[in-house]
C-alpha cells in the first residue's frame, strides 16, 4: 500500500497534513501527488472503472469542453426521482410513512451512493479548553473560548486526530445561548476583523448569541492525498477506502456532530438550537450534515453546487465529472464515480439532491446562490429547482416551503416557510444573506 507506507511512519495530524498540501518544498508535494494518484487508482479499480468522464473544463481551448450557462438545454433529464415514491411504488402519504419508510431509503441510497457511510468503529472524542479570555468584541464584551476535540487513536496510534474549534458569545452571564457554527478556516481570533466591516460573528453577538467555529481540515484534510489520514484514516488503520467508506463531506460533517455533543455538556449553549452554515465545498458539507444530523436546527447552505443543493441531472456549471475527478472524488463515496462512467448517467442515479434537502425537514433550511456573474458554475437554477423539489415534503410535515416552482429572481427571496431560498447580489459567498438568514433563524428556531 503506497499510502500507508508514505504516512504511517509518523504520527501525522489532519491538520498538519492540511498545512503540509498548502506548502513544503517540491520533493513533499510529488510524494503527496503520488499518495493521491494511488488511492485514486485503487479506488477506480475497485469500482471497474478505467476512467470518468472528464469535468467541465471553463478554461480549455476545447469548447466542447466548457460548462453549459444556457438554460434551453440545461435540463436533458426532466424527471427526477420522487422524494415521496417509495421503492415499492406506494406513495408517502403520512408523516408516520416518511419517518418510517421513506426516510431510511433515501439516507440508504445516499450512503451507497454518493457520500458513504460513517463506519460503526468510529472512536470517541473528548473535548478540552485549550484557551479562554475575555474581550472587547465591537463595543460587546465577550468571551472567546478555544477547543480541542481529541479522538481517541488507541486502536492506530500512528494517527493523530485532533477537532480545532472556537465559540465567542456575549459576556453577560445568560445561559442556553443558541449557536451558530461555520465550516471555517484556521483557529485564529474571531473577534479580529477587517476594519470598516460587520463579520457575521459580530451579527451573531449583536442577537445575544455564541458564534462558533470548526475548522474542517483538522478533521479529514481536502485532498485525496489525506484519505489515509484524519479520521477517515484513523478507522480505516491507515489503508485505502472501500466504494462505501465515506468521504470528507461526511467526515467533516461528524466532526460537527461532537462539536455539538460538546455544547451539550455546556449550559452556557442551547444545543437544540444550533445552525451550520458554509460556502461552496462547506456549503456542501453543510447540507450533507445537516441531512444526517437532527440535532442541527437550522441550515444556511451558500453556494452549495454539485454534491450540496444543485441537482446532478442538470447540465449547467460544473458536472459530476467535476465531483468524481482525481481532484474532488474525496468529497464523496467511490461508488459515485461509477455514474460518471459511461454508459452510466447522472440520470441513473437513484437519488437526486432535492432528496437531500428533503432529509432537512422539517427543520429551517436557508438555500442561498450568489449573482449569475460570481456564482453560474455553482448552478444558481438548479439550487432553486432542488429547493422547490423538496417542499414537498415539508409541506406533507405540515410546513410551509418554498411555494412555487418558479425562479424567484435576484434579492427576492421566498422566506416566509421553513424552507427558503434567496439568490443575492453578490458573489460566491455567503455575506449579502447573513442578515437574511439570522433573521430566518430567530423566527423558525428562536422564538419557536
Amino acid at each position: 500500500m503506497l499510502a500507508g507506507a508514505l504516512l504511517a511512519c509518523i504520527p501525522f495530524t489532519a491538520n498538519a497534513q492540511f498545512m503540509m498540501f498548502g506548502g513544503g518544498n517540491r520533493a513533499s508535494q510529488d510524494s503527496l501527488r503520488k499518495i493521491a494518484a494511488a488511492d485514486y487508482a485503487d479506488m477506480l479499480a475497485k469500482v471497474g472503472v478505467d476512467q470518468p468522464r472528464e469535468g467541465r473544463q471553463p478554461n480549455s481551448q476545447d469548447e466542447s469542453k466548457h460548462p453549459n450557462y444556457d438554460e434551453l438545454i440545461a435540463n436533458p433529464y426532466p424527471f427526477y426521482p420522487d422524494a415521496l415514491t417509495t421503492e415499492s411504488g406506494k406513495k408517502v402519504t403520512s408523516a408516520k410513512m416518511w419517518y418510517k419508510t421513506r426516510r431510511p431509503e433515501i439516507v440508504k441510497l445516499f450512503e451507497d451512493n454518493v457520500y458513504g457511510r460513517i463506519p460503526e468503529n468510529v472512536p470517541g472524542v473528548k473535548w478540552e479548553v485549550t484557551g479562554e479570555e475575555k474581550k472587547d468584541f465591537a463595543g460587546t464584551p465577550v468571551v472567546v473560548r478555544y477547543l480541542k476535540g481529541v479522538v481517541d487513536n488507541s486502536s492506530y496510534p500512528a494517527i493523530t486526530v485532533e477537532i480545532q474549534a472556537n465559540v465567542v458569545y456575549p459576556d453577560n452571564g445568560s445561559t442556553k445561548l443558541p449557536v451558530i457554527i461555520e465550516f471555517g478556516f484556521g483557529g485564529g481570533d474571531p473577534t479580529r476583523t477587517r476594519a470598516g466591516s460587520t463579520s457575521w460573528q459580530q451579527m451573531v453577538i449583536e442577537r445575544g448569541w455564541a458564534a462558533a467555529t470548526i475548522n474542517p481540515s483538522s478533521i479529514q484534510a481536502d485532498a485525496g492525498s489525506g484519505l489515509t489520514n484524519g479520521i477517515i484514516g484513523l478507522c480505516n488503520k491507515g489503508e485505502f477506502r472501500q466504494p462505501t467508506d465515506w468521504g470528507s463531506l461526511r467526515a467533516w460533517g461528524w466532526g460537527l456532530s461532537r462539536l455539538i455533543d460538546y455544547f451539550e455538556t455546556d449550559n452556557t449553549f442551547d444545543a437544540t438550537k444550533c445552525a451550520i452554515e458554509g460556502v461552496s465545498r462547506y456549503g456542501k458539507a453543510s447540507l450533507v450534515a445537516m441531512a444526517f444530523e437532527e440535532r442541527i436546527a437550522a441550515g444556511f447552505i451558500a453556494s452549495s453546487g454539485k454534491a450540496g443543493a444543485a441537482g446532478w441531472r442538470r447540465d449547467c456549471g460544473e458536472s459530476i465529472g467535476n465531483i468524481v475527478s482525481n481532484e474532488e472524488y474525496h468529497w464523496v463515496c467511490g461508488n459515485l464515480i461509477k455514474y460518471g462512467t459511461d454508459p452510466l448517467t447522472e440520470n441513473d442515479l437513484p437519488v437526486d439532491q432535492h432528496e437531500l434537502i428533503a432529509l432537512c425537514a422539517p427543520r429551517a433550511c436557508f438555500i442561498s446562490t450568489g449573482s449569475w456573474s460570481g456564482d453560474k458554475w455553482q448552478d444558481v437554477v438548479g439550487s432553486f429547482i432542488s429547493t422547490s423539489k423538496a417542499s414537498a415534503v415539508y409541506e406533507l410535515l405540515g410546513y410551509k416551503g418554498v411555494g412555487t416552482d418558479l425562479f424567484p429572481g435576484m434579492d427576492n427571496g421566498l422566506m416566509d416557510g421553513r424552507l427558503t431560498y434567496r439568490q443575492h447580489h453578490g458573489g460566491h459567498e455567503a455575506g449579502p444573506n447573513w442578515p437574511y438568514f439570522l433573521d430566518f433563524f430567530d423566527r423558525e428556531v428562536v422564538k419557536r
